[in-house]
């Protein structure tokens, strides 16, 4: 046997896959053991939160005014007008929204919050509605009382029939009307299965929450101001234990904005890098947890379904599983426009891979490779020299274009890859299909996959605490700052559009009201059946799975995995599995929440259970057996296949106008590269000369101008400084904009 070779840098990266000394606005945890936020801010508060307060939905009646917008000037200089005091009125119902709006955005998945933020950052008015009563449709993230109940919304099959005709009444003669759909039809064959204990868990209630959501479309919609405070004492009184009767306020009740600041970490690009790959962590509560007591290795602790219940609100489970690659365009855009300040995030912290009937992890960085014991030394060569081809590979086209009709598994094995080499590279850094990926998609995705580490930590991707229906929430938080207005609950009933001109001018909402505006922006859901003939729809088989323990087990409980298991038979989509612990806040303690996807070819359990049941114990009495001991329990799981709308044209829709531009919902990738990809289109169709999403002001550049506006009603100036900014603006002097990133 040979020395071992030297230890390189934890926090090494490949080559061009590091920029030097740029900053970032990205919050990443770092890696502990053990660390459960959560737990430490029930105990400091007795109502903690299970999941980050939604944006502000402010609402209008018709004698209150519009709300402030930002008025830029020519130097760059950010001027917000505040309302007189008397002028200012609490948020009322829904019932009388303003008449004219710029922009009126319609669903609040991902693209179509980015495009609202955009919208009302460039100083448009924009309403932004949802038929739902929760951010983010199909992008949302869940509570498990939450889930349930969007289960059994969806395995109602009847559909909503009581449709009323007065809005006919308000199209003229000159108009006609597109009805919108009423029942949101892109989520098929829902199934879920309780495998653990179900003792007295009909009469447990969920700690701090409603047993119940709202129904949709419920007549009279609310803001969500006022829909909280009615809802506060309710859940008040659903919590049966003593630690609940402290003085704070169940969730929803927490404001958002500046106050979420405080708990939130910025770190630079170095320093979170090295203090992830390094295992270094800082609380950001004083108190530190109490060690978890140690368990045997073959003695489990039983989770039965009355706990999960009890402890529904530790759980954030998202209806489409995504990670955040750590140079996409996702996150790019979160620290141009600053939106990153709403959220948290946390380093994926391995690779895994399933090969032989065994689930093991895959060396990623340099310093993987070099101290992995799977690999000998002639294969750590041959994958290190692999690698450093697929960075520079544009530089050597002679090396691969006479495989431009090759699959990237078969350039693969002329590279005199081992077998084991090849299935790291196509499916757990490429992550691409083994009989459809050509070679230079497959080299761009490795390329891609390379670039991304070392930014953050030694894989490429990040997961937002609290799941992946923050984002949307990020992005709506922003438009509420810049003037959105906001309402859940708010179907609209159809697009009026003038015959002469072709173009949308108005939509009537479930009041009867006819808003009018120049852009629509409408999620692919909403449309009818009519419109939709010929679109062909991809589908996404999903699976959600809460199960005791890990997929592969190692000293740290703490770990955020993505794992890729090929297709058992050619021809069949490879299944893409991450799995979260608990400190991503989506889970309970001693629990794993774990997301299975793949396209569909049959119904969501047909395409996923194989892979349950190779990775997971499914039926309890297989205990006896010593190999099914090593594997991970199912608690409870549910399968539904949801629908993929994303690259569809808009010629494949029958009759839209020019101005109104359909969003789609998730598509199957890892990433979030369309859904930026497509907002962006769309915002620069709209506002040609505007700036996608730019960096905000420096506060110097905020002039608020109440000091003014009191001036004026007394005739006398009590200030100096709003008099001197006054003059300076009326000279033509506009402040320096400087760079605010951070």
């Amino acid at each position: 046997m040979g020395k071992k070779p030297p230890r390189p840098e934890a926090d090494w990266s490949f080559p061009h896959a590091y920029t030097e000394g740029q900053q970032t606005a990205i919050p990443v945890r770092p890696q502990k053991e053990g660390c459960h936020h959560r737990e430490r801010c029930r105990e400091a508060f007795p109502l903690g939160r299970a999941r980050r307060p939604q944006p502000p939905a402010p609402t209008y009646n018709s004698q209150q005014p519009s709300p402030a917008r930002p008025e830029v000037s020519a130097g760059g200089t950010l001027h917000f007008r505040q309302r007189r005091a008397r002028d200012r009125a609490p948020p009322k119902m829904a019932d009388n929204l303003p008449s004219e709006f710029d922009v009126v955005v319609i669903g609040t998945g991902l693209p179509e919050s980015i495009i609202a933020a955009a919208c009302a950052r460039s100083g448009q008015r924009v309403l932004h509605v949802d038929a739902r009563n929760y951010y983010g449709g199909n992008w949302a993230s869940f509570s498990f009382s939450g889930l349930l109940s969007w289960i059994k919304e969806n395995q109602k099959k009847a559909d909503t029939n009581d449709e009323c005709e007065d809005w006919r009444k308000l199209i003229l003669e000159n108009e006609e009307a597109i009805p919108l759909s009423k029942k949101d039809k892109t989520v098929q064959h829902v199934e879920d299965f309780c495998f653990g204990d179900q003792d007295s868990a009909e009469d447990v209630e969920e700690a701090g929450a409603l047993t119940k959501l709202p129904v949709f479309g419920a007549s009279g919609a609310e803001g969500v101001a006022q829909e909280l405070e009615e809802e506060c004492p309710a859940a008040e009184s659903a919590v049966p234990e003593p630690e609940s009767q402290g003085p704070e306020k169940a969730t929803g009740t927490e404001p958002a904005g500046p106050v979420e600041g405080n708990d939130t970490e910025i770190t630079s690009e170095n320093e979170s890098s090295r203090s992830v790959a390094l295992g270094e962590s800082a609380l950001e509560f004083g108190k530190t947890e109490a060690a978890p007591s140690e368990i045997p290795a073959q003695e489990r602790k039983k989770i039965t379904y009355s706990q999960i219940v009890r402890e529904g609100r530790r759980f954030n489970i998202d209806l489409v599983s995504k990670l955040l690659y750590s140079r996409g365009l996702l996150i790019d855009l979160l620290i141009k426009s600053n939106v990153s300040r709403y959220a948290e995030f946390k380093n994926a912290t391995r690779i895994l891979a399933f090969r032989e009937g065994k689930v093991e992890q895959v060396p990623c960085s340099r310093a993987d490779v070099f101290n992995s014991r799977q690999l000998s030394m002639v294969e750590k060569r041959m994958l290190m020299k692999f690698l450093t081809f697929c960075l520079d590979y544009e530089q050597h086209p002679d090396e691969y274009q006479e495989y431009e009709n090759s699959t990237f598994a078969q350039f693969l094995r002329t590279r005199k890859l081992t077998p084991s080499l090849q299935h790291f590279i196509l499916h757990s850094i490429a992550m691409v299909s083994e009989t459809d990926c050509s070679v230079l998609e497959g080299l761009q995705a490795t390329k891609k996959f390379l670039q991304c580490l070392g930014r953050y930590g030694n894989t490429p991707f990040l997961f937002p605490l609290y799941g992946q229906g923050e984002i949307p929430q990020c992005f709506c938080r922003l438009c509420a700052v810049f003037g959105g207005i906001y309402c859940l609950r708010h179907p609209v009933q159809c697009l009026v559009v003038d015959k002469e001109s072709g173009r949308c001018k108005a939509i009537v909402d479930h009041f009867g009201q006819r808003i009018n505006a120049n852009y629509f922006i409408v999620e692919d859901s909403y449309l009818s059946e009519s419109i939709c003939t010929n679109v062909c729809y991809r589908q996404i088989s999903r699976a959600v799975l809460i199960t005791d323990q890990s997929v592969l087990n190692t000293d740290s409980e703490q770990q955020v995995s993505i794992l890729t298991v090929p297709p058992v038979d050619l021809g069949k989509p490879a299944v893409c599995i991450i799995e979260l612990c608990s400190s991503t806040m989506t889970c309970m303690k001693d629990t794993y929440l774990v997301h299975l996807t793949c396209p569909s070819t049959k119904t969501a359990r047909e395409d996923l259970e194989p892979v349950v049941q190779k990775l997971f114990i499914l039926n309890m009495e297989k205990e006896t057996e010593n190999e099914e001991l090593q594997k991970p329990r199912v608690l409870w799981a549910v399968y539904f296949n949801m629908r993929d709308s994303s690259g569809i044209e808009k010629k494949s829709y029958n009759g839209l106008p020019s101005n109104v531009y359909i969003c789609s919902g998730p598509d199957s990738a890892l990433g979030n590269d369309c859904a930026v990809k497509q907002a962006e289109t769309i915002f620069q169709e709209m506002f040609p000369t505007e700036e996608f999403c730019p960096p905000p002001p420096n506060p110097e550049d905020i002039i608020y101008d109440e000091d003014e506006i009191a001036s004026e009603e007394s005739g006398v100036s009590n200030s100096p400084e709003s008099s001197t900014e006054e003059s300076s603006n009326r000279g033509g002097t506009a402040v320096k904009k400087e760079d605010n990133e951070e």
